[in-house]
């Protein structure tokens, strides 16, 4: 098979039918991250396993070879295979599901990680379960009869999965009752039952993120046996189980409710700062307290802003950073400017206390800077990234 190369600017769907052709009964995406040594044995498997119209779609996220490996596989192989390379791993592993799934063209989207601890002799029945079940989505569990974890790689990662699995159930109780296994990465869900616009993921639990925000009408689970990893190493890590334990804070209490409730943690810290300054530049400088005041809100502003640019709204970051920080400055400044007549109108004209009439203005200001903030200056940005080739 010859593989043609396709550069940025592609107009049409990736692995759109040709006119008078219907669409694959079955589109399998394939997340990759640096998996130049499996993804030659994965398709072989695969092309074996699945029917001969399925469509195969990898996103890549690497930073080797992996794509001249996908290529080069395929050029042996007599299936459709589409390579998408994103210049910006945007959400992760799951942001590249969430791409895969935009693209894909079949009845079913199967979605099954590279390093083959997921069998690819599998994805025919995932597909079968859920045509004979009516159902929306269908999950490979290691935890229902017949299923197993041998693959996982130590007593560590064992724990650390059934543990984020109990969390999430915990969390999202009457959304996951019945799955046993929320945070299996291979299961396969029917096209029709979901809007990939719709999904926020952060990292690599893209089912969690599925059955919580797209609701699927039926489930149900297949077991198998997750195995061990072709080659390569595991991409689990710290880093990875934080952004899933902010991943299931996001979707608890939402997006902006969470960074809102960061952002207002950060004001909070911002007082120290703020005490600390007036205290130097009072007692230690002889500064005037006034003076002094208006200073100590200028190193609260800043502490704020780092906290703020690089916690908060770190994925947001599109204007430049002397954009952002002079933006923020000038609401922090604006902000102690607006309150006191607002703080005249409810102590002068409506009779509040002076305390509850501050407070009542620090609530009002914060949401002011917070939608501000998230809606002006940190906005957010969702585009699919092009293909680097496909073979026809």
């Amino acid at each position: 098979m010859t593989t043609v190369a396709q550069r940025e600017g592609v107009t049409r769907a990736v692995g759109a039918p040709a006119a008078g052709v219907h669409p694959p009964h079955i589109s399998v995406v394939v997340p990759t991250y640096n998996e130049r040594d499996n993804v030659e044995e994965l398709l072989g498997r695969l092309v074996a396993a699945v029917p001969v119209d399925t469509e195969l779609i990898f996103v890549d996220d690497s930073s080797d070879d992996t794509v001249d490996a996908i290529r080069a596989a395929a050029e042996k192989l007599d299936v459709t295979v589409t390579v998408h390379h994103r210049a910006e791993a945007t959400g992760g592993l799951g942001g590249a599901v969430v791409e895969g799934l935009r693209r894909a063209q079949g009845t079913w989207v199967v979605v099954m990680d590279a390093d083959l601890q997921h069998p690819p002799d599998l994805v025919p029945q995932l597909v079968a379960a859920g045509d004979e079940a009516d159902a929306d989505l269908v999950v490979a569990s290691r935890y229902v009869d017949g299923g197993t974890r041998d693959g996982l790689a130590n007593a560590y990662r064992r724990y650390v999965s059934q543990g984020s699995t109990r969390l999430a159930k915990a969390m999202f109780g009457r959304t996951l009752a019945g799955v046993s296994d929320p945070m299996s990465g291979f299961f396969a869900v029917r096209a029709t039952a979901l809007d990939p616009a719709a999904l926020r993921p952060l990292g690599y639990k893209i089912l969690l993120e599925l059955m919580v925000r797209a609701k699927p009408r039926k489930v149900v689970e297949v077991p198998f046996s997750f195995g061990t990893r072709f080659a390569g190493e595991s991409k689990s890590s710290l880093s990875e189980g934080l952004r899933f334990l902010r991943h299931l804070a996001t979707l608890r209490v939402g997006d902006s409710q969470l960074r809102m409730l960061g952002y207002a943690a950060v004001g909070v810290s911002g007082v120290l700062p703020n005490l600390v300054a007036l205290q130097l530049l009072t007692a230690v400088f002889g500064v005037h307290y006034l003076t002094a005041a208006v200073i100590a809100n200028q190193v609260a502003i800043g502490w704020n802003f780092v906290l703020t640019d690089r916690l908060i709204f770190r994925s947001r970051r599109r204007r430049s950073l002397w954009s952002r920080m002079g933006q923020f400055a000038v609401l922090g400044n604006v902000d102690l400017v607006a309150r006191i007549p607002l703080l005249a109108l409810l102590v002068g004209d409506l009779g509040l206390g002076y305390l509850s009439g501050t407070a009542i203005t620090l609530a009002v200001m914060f949401l002011v800077r917070f939608l501000i903030l998230d809606r002006l200056v940190y906005v957010r940005t969702s585009k699919p990234s092009p293909s680097v080739w496909e073979t026809p």
